[in-house]
């Protein structure tokens, strides 16, 4: 490749304003998130009006901070990726809109990005050789999926939540507990101190095919809890996530093999947790695969991975319509 190419990257599914620009869909020249969590902790979780009014009121001085960062202006951008969902339709908006505002005044393309498939390219954004197929565990608040990724732009969705996303269950038990928002990185602090094994807690269809509920578990801990109102918090942490980790990666390792992928990679904002992370590359040196963590701040929302996911798009299927709106309930693309 002769030319670098500039993709201006636009995140605003949720809770955090950002942008970055990325150069051939991996060398990160710029990376800017604003967070709202000090905002949405108030409340305990994120308040879907509150957000909207966040993204509109940082969305300009964080392209320019984007801009300013990466040494570039608007002549040496050439395409501009959003995320077009899923997500909050509110704050899905205020990204579209500015995207196809910019993509008018600039004259440059407008690439529509799923905010699932982006995740996956967090991964090559921090090794852009890594070996394909890979097995991607995707994890957040509002996800869980393991994914099979076969090429660019070829994917199998092997499994996903039936009920509760593993994040999700994360806050509903720290909202319990009293614990704070957002629950999963306090849990997994208060983790490190307790004991995984003081509580047997149920590991539901864990040796059932590839989907995923949580549902139950956090209601088994609730009702524990209010029986044994004296057990250590620390316990209950520890012992709630051992549950959810051990769920995840037994099915992640059965789908590996399954499947003959040359390695396991995690994806979304609960990558970031320490015995899922740790436990994942513990794994990968016991089967002998390739086991590949993306830095913390790869795994939470962020613009990179928009604008290098955009990348592949724009060399795969060419520029979006400006007709192209957003929708809050889109579809992993699974197209293999």
């Amino acid at each position: 490749m002769t030319k670098r190419e500039l993709i201006l990257g636009i995140e605003t599914s949720c809770d955090e304003t950002a942008a970055a620009v990325v150069a051939n869909g991996h060398d990160v020249l710029s990376n800017v998130v604003s967070s709202q969590i000090d905002i949405h902790a108030r409340y305990g979780g994120v308040v879907p009006e509150v957000a909207s009014r966040a993204h509109v009121e940082m969305m300009t001085p964080v392209i320019a901070q984007a801009m300013v960062e990466a040494g570039v202006d608007k002549d040496d951008i050439d395409a501009i990726a959003c995320t077009v969902g899923p997500g909050l339709i509110g704050s899905l908006l205020i990204g579209v809109s500015s995207a196809k505002a910019l993509s008018l005044v600039w004259d440059k393309p407008f690439v529509a990005v799923n905010h699932l498939e982006a995740h996956l390219y967090s991964s090559f954004l921090e090794e852009p050789d890594l070996e394909l197929p890979v097995v991607v565990l995707l994890v957040s608040g509002g996800h869980t999926m393991l994914i099979l990724m076969e090429g660019h732009g070829q994917y199998r969705l092997l499994g996903e939540t039936l009920d509760d996303a593993a994040g999700e269950a994360y806050d509903k038990v720290a909202r319990y507990l009293g614990l704070g928002y957002p629950g999963g990185p306090i849990i997994d602090k208060m983790a490190m101190d307790g004991d995984p094994h003081a509580v047997k807690f149920p590991r539901a269809m864990v040796n059932d095919g590839y989907d995923f509920s949580f549902s139950g578990l956090k209601t088994s801990v609730v009702n524990y809890v209010r029986k044994n109102p004296d057990v250590a918090d620390v316990d209950i942490a520890a012992s709630f996530q051992e549950a959810v980790v051990d769920v995840l990666l037994t099915k992640a390792r059965r789908a590996v093999k399954e499947f003959g992928a040359t390695g396991l990679c995690l994806a979304g904002g609960v990558a970031a947790n320490s015995s899922l992370r740790e436990r994942t590359l513990d794994l990968a040196i016991e089967d002998g695969i390739k086991g590949f963590v993306p830095s913390r701040s790869m795994c939470t929302d962020n613009a990179a991975m928009i604008a290098a996911a955009g990348w592949w798009r724009f060399h795969s299927d060419g520029p979006a319509s400006l007709d192209h709106g957003a929708d809050s309930s889109l579809r992993f693309p699974s197209y293999a």
